[in-house]
């Protein structure tokens, strides 16, 4: 719900991260995270949009560089999709 939220307001891409898989501290709570990433990337694709608007990665608690990389990342990845095209019909 957050995620779509996020991309119905007009946000250019959003990211959850989890535990590492096979070391959540809420038993499977970064499993059922991914699994509705996956969904929101389906239903964003059935609406003409990227399913690369939304992603999950995983890491510990101590991995500050690997989180900067990871924001690194997504920040790129949405540069080359471009703004959200729900942007001009969102109204905050």
């Amino acid at each position: 719900m957050h995620l779509l939220r996020a991309i119905q307001k007009g946000a250019d891409g959003a990211y959850c991260v989890g535990c590492l898989e096979g070391a959540c501290h809420y038993n499977a709570g970064n499993l059922r995270c991914r699994e509705r990433v996956e969904y929101v990337g389906m239903l964003l694709e059935e609406i003409g949009l990227e399913a690369d608007r939304v992603r999950m990665y995983n890491l510990s608690s101590g991995e500050g560089p690997t989180f900067a990389a990871y924001a690194k990342e997504m920040t790129e990845n949405i540069m080359k999709l471009g703004p959200n095209p729900l942007k001009k019909y969102s109204q905050n």
